[in-house]
């Protein structure tokens, strides 16, 4: 089996994730990570999922199954290009005034730290801006100097941040 990136994107419309999936389970597609959201309106999926047909067969089924209003994408995944976690998990928020640049201010400085954002979604209502980005940081990494760059980054942009540790579950 070949494991393949798939997104789709388009106009939303009720129905396209079960279109997905179903058409996915008649060709014997094991799905094995999936992220969908709604952006303005726009549906946005992406998932990974090992079948044995090849990726241009592939994206035809779905784009068949789909129609034309939603445009589909498929693209081989090797091995190599999987990375796990790095270290701890913390909860990024963000919330304030929207405006252009803030995105880029707090990703700079997960990077700098070597920190890998494993999950991001921003939203925007009117004109409140919110930010919630699950991140991984190196164990042992200096959280004082993250956290002081942070609320450098809140005051020049007048939003509020806050890195929250991600408390493990006992089973």
């Amino acid at each position: 089996m070949t494991s393949y990136a798939i997104t789709v994107f388009g106009t939303d419309r009720p129905g396209i994730v079960a279109t997905i999936t179903s058409t996915l389970a008649e060709s014997g597609a094991n799905i094995e990570d999936t992220s969908m959201t709604l952006l303005q309106g726009h549906f946005a999926m992406t998932l990974i999922a090992q079948i044995e047909i090849d990726a241009q067969a592939l994206e035809a089924k779905l784009a068949t199954a789909l129609g034309e209003d939603l445009t589909v994408s498929v693209s081989k995944v090797r091995p190599d290009q999987t990375t796990g976690a790095l270290g701890t998990s913390y909860v990024l928020t963000v919330q304030g005034g929207d405006k252009p640049g803030i995105v880029a201010a707090v990703t700079k400085i997960i990077a700098k730290h070597q920190g890998n954002i494993t999950d991001l979604t921003t939203r925007l209502s009117q004109s409140l801006y919110l930010l919630v980005a699950e991140v991984s940081l190196p164990t042992g990494i200096n959280l004082e100097a993250i956290n002081s760059e942070l609320v450098n980054v809140g005051k020049d942009f007048g939003i509020a941040l806050h890195l929250t540790l991600v408390e493990e579950d006992v089973l």
